[in-house]
């Protein structure tokens, strides 16, 4: 069965190249520019990871990743966090939050791949 990564973030071309890497990479991919429309396709897609910006229009990432923790059908779901914010007490919260990985920006697309393959194994 396919792999199915949500990935959200507000910058296109983040997107499309996160996009292309794991359509490569045969996931099925989902596409969310706020934490409002990742909430909405959560509704009917569970998602084996998901690829969060912290930084966003409308619903930001840790609101996203507090309603994903509360939601039954979501709580085994793999949250990575992919956000600029890279003080200690940024990733603390998001760790706190219960996100699985806390990666910043800019990053290495070979790295993010690598690290989602690893957590989702």
């Amino acid at each position: 069965m396919r792999k199915k990564i949500l990935i959200v973030d507000d910058e296109p071309n983040i997107v499309m190249s996160l996009e292309y890497t794991f359509k490569k990479q045969d996931f099925e991919v989902f596409i969310a520019r706020d934490g409002s429309e990742a909430l909405e396709i959560l509704k009917h897609h569970i998602p084996n990871v998901i690829l969060l910006d912290v930084m966003m229009p409308n619903v930001d990432g840790y609101q996203t990743l507090e309603y994903i923790k509360k939601t039954d059908s979501l709580k085994d779901t793999k949250v990575v966090f992919l956000t600029a914010k890279n003080k200690a007490s940024d990733i603390e919260k998001g760790l706190k939050l219960g996100a699985d990985k806390y990666l910043t920006k800019p990053f290495s697309v070979k790295k993010i791949v690598s690290e989602i393959l690893e957590l989702i194994k």
